[in-house]
């Protein structure tokens, strides 16, 4: 069973209805992150992340403080990130997920890495904000043509 991650139809039992405003705030956030992360500046990306926030990798788990220690060295770099895939937002009360296709230009240790992935992003609503605990990412399987070719 495939899924566009276009979001399409009701949402599941238990999901909170698909309220546009808050479907579009967290695209937006998405983007604004995806901003930050290319701006290399560490106070703006860790403002996206509650200080739990994870990511999950084909390497394993990196948590906040190492994953921001890298970007403040320079060890980590990126220089392009954006999404190539429209977003499936759900959102489960004060929870949400948010899984598009993304494809991003890293830097790490001297060495340039492009990658296309599928990127899922776990908010929770904090205080009136949506702050991210944990990006699951998964490579695509390539595609013929490339998106974008």
């Amino acid at each position: 069973m495939e899924d566009s991650g276009a979001g399409s139809g009701p949402p599941p039992n238990g999901a909170d209805a698909q309220d546009s405003a808050v479907r579009a705030r967290l695209v937006a956030l998405v983007e604004e992150w995806s901003a930050a992360i290319v701006s290399n500046d560490v106070p703006r990306i860790s403002a996206f992340m509650a200080d739990e926030w994870v990511i999950v990798s084909e390497s394993g788990i990196t948590d906040r403080d190492a994953f921001l220690g890298y970007v403040a060295s320079g060890d980590l770099t990126h220089s392009a990130m954006r999404a190539i895939s429209p977003a499936r937002v759900r959102v489960h009360r004060d929870t949400a997920t948010v899984t598009a296709r993304m494809t991003n230009t890293a830097h790490y240790g001297g060495r340039r890495f492009d990658a296309d992935e599928w990127v899922t992003d776990i908010f929770v609503r904090r205080e009136r904000r949506w702050l991210c605990v944990l990006t699951h990412i998964t490579s695509a399987a390539p595609t013929d043509p490339p998106p974008d070719a």
